[in-house]
């Protein structure tokens, strides 16, 4: 098989998979949690199989890249979406990754979600995110990389509001698909502005050469522009600067998709896509001192809220955000292939940290054993550098969390909603009825049988 052919199947098994088991079940079929699990301990094999031989096949041959162009999508007048993959030096780590750690999770999860009653909803999109992670990873272009991207983004908001039944994980979830609308805003301007000055948004067109070493075909404000916009986009999948306060609300999800999504592969996509377009963001200091701004301060203030965290999930959570952080810097100083090391060995770590959440407790008591019945607490040799008010005055802000929630609060989300209240008297009146309508309480079971057994009127 040539490495074309092996590249397509990748991509297209789990895509496929998603498609069959979700047409199955709206036609009223349901696959047994052992045929689930046979199913895609399979795919996940034959997937594992297909990036080992295109990685020998690369190797061999001596190829630093595999293209497959599959024509477009669809075309309008001088503008097609194009459907080509690729698959190189930058890319092949990811996906290797990818592959690899959705299989382990897969598989920890059949265990975990046992007669759960969300096993297959969660299967189905366990199966649409690999899809959508290796569209991201092996895109050819910003414009297939978005699709990629839009799919990676909605499955993790369907898996953080899981448990549906509960209000908390549907208000998280919902807070954080607003948080990906706003920040995917820049990706798409940074495609419409890379098509008006570059006449297109494909590698190829926008870069000169093979990744590494390659160069950047704008220059100027075009390519300050774009860069920036895709920092600010990077910035939101990663959980960095302005966007940073949604990663500890995606932990109320099953703690399988935490490590998938926000210790392993969703939250890396942002620094996939600088590593992708570094050439742009080394020609525009803007951007460059953007990058490692960002990082910093989103190292300090995560690591200062990860000592106050009491609960596993969101203490890894900040410190996912804390190596985040560093790895922008990296890729902000040039130094890709320590970063990409570095997301690797993240991805391994916090993958094993978040499937071992529940029993930290033990690992905890384990580790004191063994430390004699005393664990220092972490970084008190800086403490001690700090006078004792400038300390209480960073606890308090640790403990707040930065007060994230509450700026965004108070000048972001309230003058949208005073707009929005202005504005709708130009609505017609019965979007209005509706709207008012649809804030009436439910009823209640209780409500329903009392209306049910109520004596009709009297004529």
């Amino acid at each position: 098989m040539t490495p074309q052919i092996l590249l397509t199947t990748l991509v297209a098994i789990p895509g496929a998979l998603f498609l069959m088991i979700g047409l199955a079940w709206l036609a009223g079929g349901h696959l047994s949690e052992k045929a689930m699990a046979g199913v895609s301990r399979l795919a996940y094999l034959v997937m594992t199989f297909c990036v080992v031989m295109i990685g020998w096949k690369m190797g061999s041959a001596g190829l630093t890249s595999v293209h497959v162009n599959l024509g477009n999508w669809f075309t309008v007048a001088e503008y097609g979406f194009p459907l080509s993959l690729v698959v190189d030096r930058l890319s092949l780590p990811f996906v290797a990754i990818t592959v690899i750690l959705a299989g382990i999770v897969g598989s920890f999860s059949v265990r975990y979600l046992h007669r759960d009653p969300g096993f297959q909803r969660f299967f189905l999109l366990l199966h649409l995110f690999a899809f959508g992670a290796l569209m991201v990873f092996t895109a050819d272009s910003l414009d297939l990389l978005i699709g990629g991207w839009e799919v990676v983004g909605i499955t993790s908001v369907l898996l953080i509001g899981f448990f549906q039944y509960r209000r908390d994980p549907v208000r998280n979830a919902l807070r954080v698909f607003g948080t990906y609308r706003v920040a995917d805003l820049n990706i798409l301007v940074a495609v419409f502005l890379a098509h008006h000055w570059c006449g297109t948004a494909s590698w190829g067109g926008m870069f000169t050469g093979e990744w590494p070493g390659h160069t950047n075909n704008l220059a100027g404000t075009a390519a300050t522009w774009i860069a920036v916009l895709l920092v600010f986009a990077a910035s939101g999948k990663s959980a960095q600067g302005p966007f940073c306060g949604w990663l500890a609300r995606a932990m109320e999800g099953p703690t399988p998709s935490s490590a998938v999504f926000y210790g392993a592969i969703s939250v890396h996509a942002g620094a996939y896509l600088l590593l992708r377009v570094e050439p742009l963001i080394r020609s525009s200091p803007l951007a460059t001192g953007l990058v490692i701004f960002i990082g910093v301060t989103t190292a300090v203030l995560s690591t200062m809220i990860h000592r106050t965290c009491a609960d596993a999930k969101t203490g890894l959570a900040y410190a996912s955000q804390t190596q985040l952080g560093i790895i922008f810097v990296e890729i902000g100083l040039g130094w890709t292939t320590l970063a990409i090391l570095h997301i690797i060995g993240h991805a391994m770590v916090r993958t094993m940290q978040f499937l071992r959440s529940p029993s930290m407790l033990s690992d905890y008591h384990r580790v004191h054993a063994a430390a004699g019945g005393r664990v220092g607490a972490t970084g008190e040799q800086y403490d001690s550098l700090l006078s004792k008010p400038v300390q209480v005055m960073l606890y308090r802000i640790a403990l707040g969390r930065g007060f994230y929630d509450a700026i965004v609060d108070r000048f972001l989300i309230a003058p949208t909603r005073t707009v929005a209240r202005a504005l709708s008297v130009f609505e017609p009146e019965w979007v209005k009825d509706r709207a008012s309508n649809s804030r009436q309480p439910a009823e209640t079971p209780g409500m329903i049988t009392q209306m049910m057994t109520r004596p009709a009127p009297k004529s």
